[in-house]
């Protein structure tokens, strides 16, 4: 077997021999080379069991493509049989190319598939790798492919590395993924790690305030009026007690319709309208709170059809409602002034300023909604010298997706620097092989510290980068920021505690067994 040439940093050593050894889980912010330890444990494992087999799994194919073709690029040609397992791929054919390969690239889904089928079994895979390994939670097939793992493979066979940049802020996730991974080591690192540090460049922060405009409130206050009468009714009926937040309102959506199904409650029944209601009026609140003023109007209208084809009688009666059209009429009247949400011109001033300061920049803008990222290129694409390209997720119903081939030419424009924006939603957050980036633009603060860290790696790598976060005042982006903020800090304070309960409890089993002994 030839000799491999590797250069990791200390930070990726150090990793990877706590990974030699022992199960672990691998947090390290995007962009610092997870995928380095991935492949230096990849070619230990199949230099310490010829003939055994990798599996790397990654959520994506776009993602598991990258990975593939990253370890093309880095292992001689000889080393091993390296295969990309796709769903184009024929049953019986993946079910052949698996006996032979030495490492295999796959979606979970693909291979959870195949092993539920008994195409295969996992007994001679001396390696499975999960990427994006946060997700590893519940029924998702990462779950599924793990089990297999754990029940077909011999015990001194075995060894699991997952790898992600966040796992998330809740210690009950955390411990679930770990017990997934069957972790015995956690190796967490940060932006500010010691042995990180100088590997990173300066990152300059900004957080913008655009003020929210009078004539905005004026909407809201309208569209408040309706939402908190259908929260009072539900109080009333005794069906709400805790804060009327997104979160509980889809919660108590899901348990009314159980219970009317199992009993054909009648107060469930009207309690499943009122809901109904109030989530669809929270959703055009958040639009008109954070995204835009067109967004609002598309949305309104998208009520109005589901009204005329009689989809439910809470849309009906939504829509009938004088608050519900004076709304409409208020949003209809300032975009025929040309008015839009602050945010969008100051976004437009901040990527103008950026390429004023340095001309061959790359900006990514990041935001929730597809509309939002449509009303925002097409307005960036005024300003001279700029090329803005929207990139959106698998196309769907709305037609307003991006194949993953529309998705892999975009990166690669903009990697050639073709395009010099890119406006996406959170198909750009997690993985995709987005080079370096000058400045990242958060059009909405995100409450999630997953994804604020995903979006974040994208820039201050290799050279001086800039975060710039747009907070509108007086609205739920407020408190989306500091819930962003406060979680991150909390997810390092979380992983710290989980990994000394994994050591009390590696300590306490070897305690036991020389007890035993």
């Amino acid at each position: 077997m030839k000799e491999i040439s590797l250069s990791p940093r200390d930070y990726q050593q150090k990793i990877f021999e706590t990974a030699k050894d022992n199960n672990t889980l691998v947090v390290l912010p995007t962009g610092l080379g997870k995928t380095l330890i991935a492949l230096m444990l990849s070619v230990e494992r199949q230099k310490k069991f010829p003939g055994k087999k990798v599996l790397m799994l990654a959520p994506t194919r776009p993602l598991v493509d990258q990975h593939y073709k990253s370890y093309q690029k880095n292992l001689p040609e000889l080393f091993a049989d390296l295969q990309l397992f796709t769903g184009e791929i024929p049953a019986k054919q993946r079910q052949k190319i698996f006996q032979t390969a030495d490492i295999i690239f796959s979606t979970p889904q693909c291979i959870a598939n195949d092993l539920r089928s008994g195409l295969y079994s996992l007994s001679d895979v001396s390696l499975l790798i999960i990427d994006e390994a946060h997700r590893c939670l519940k029924n998702y097939d990462y779950t599924k492919v793990v089990d297999f793992y754990k029940r077909q493979t011999p015990d001194d066979l075995r060894r699991i590395l997952g790898l992600t940049a966040s796992p998330g802020s809740e210690q009950e996730n955390v411990k679930e993924i770990c017990k997934h991974l069957d972790v015995s080591e956690i190796e967490i690192r940060s932006r500010d790690s010691p042995d990180v540090k100088p590997y990173l460049q300066e990152l300059e922060f900004e957080k913008v305030v655009v003020p929210f405009p009078p004539e905005f409130l004026e909407i809201k206050l309208l569209l408040k009026k309706i939402f908190d009468s259908k929260i009072e009714e539900l109080r009333r009926r005794n069906l709400l007690f805790g804060p009327p937040n997104k979160f509980s309102l889809l919660k108590l959506q899901g348990q009314l319709a159980a219970r009317y199904t199992n009993a054909k409650d009648f107060n469930a029944m009207i309690g499943m309208s009122l809901t109904a209601t109030a989530i669809k009026i929270a959703h055009a609140l958040e639009l008109l709170e954070t995204q835009t003023l067109s967004g609002v109007n598309e949305y309104f209208n998208s009520l109005i059809e589901q009204a005329s084809q009689k989809k439910s009688k809470a849309v009906q009666n939504l829509v009938k409602s004088a608050e519900f059209n004076a709304a409409k009429i208020a949003v209809q009247n300032l975009l025929t002034k040309q008015v839009e949400h602050p945010k969008i011109e100051e976004t437009a001033v901040l990527v103008e300023n950026q390429f004023k300061e340095k001309q061959n920049s790359k900006v990514i803008i990041f935001t929730q909604f597809r509309e939002t990222g449509t009303t925002l290129t097409r307005r960036l694409n005024l300003i001279p010298g700029i090329n803005a390209q929207a990139f959106f997720g698998q196309a769907k119903k709305s037609g307003t997706g991006l194949s993953q081939k529309e998705q892999k030419v975009i990166i690669q424009k903009l990697n050639g620097g073709e395009i010099n924006v890119l406006v996406a939603t959170s198909i750009g957050e997690e993985g995709l092989d987005i080079a370096e980036v000058s400045t990242v633009i958060f059009y909405e603060p995100i409450p999630s510290a997953i994804r604020k860290i995903q979006r974040t790696g994208r820039t201050a790598r290799l050279k001086p980068g800039k975060l710039i976060i747009l907070v509108t005042k007086d609205t739920r982006d407020v408190i989306n920021h500091y819930a962003s903020t406060a979680r991150e800090k909390k997810m390092y304070d979380v992983l710290k505690n989980v990994k000394a309960d994994i050591k009390e409890e590696n300590y306490k089993k070897i305690k036991t067994f020389n007890d035993f002994k």
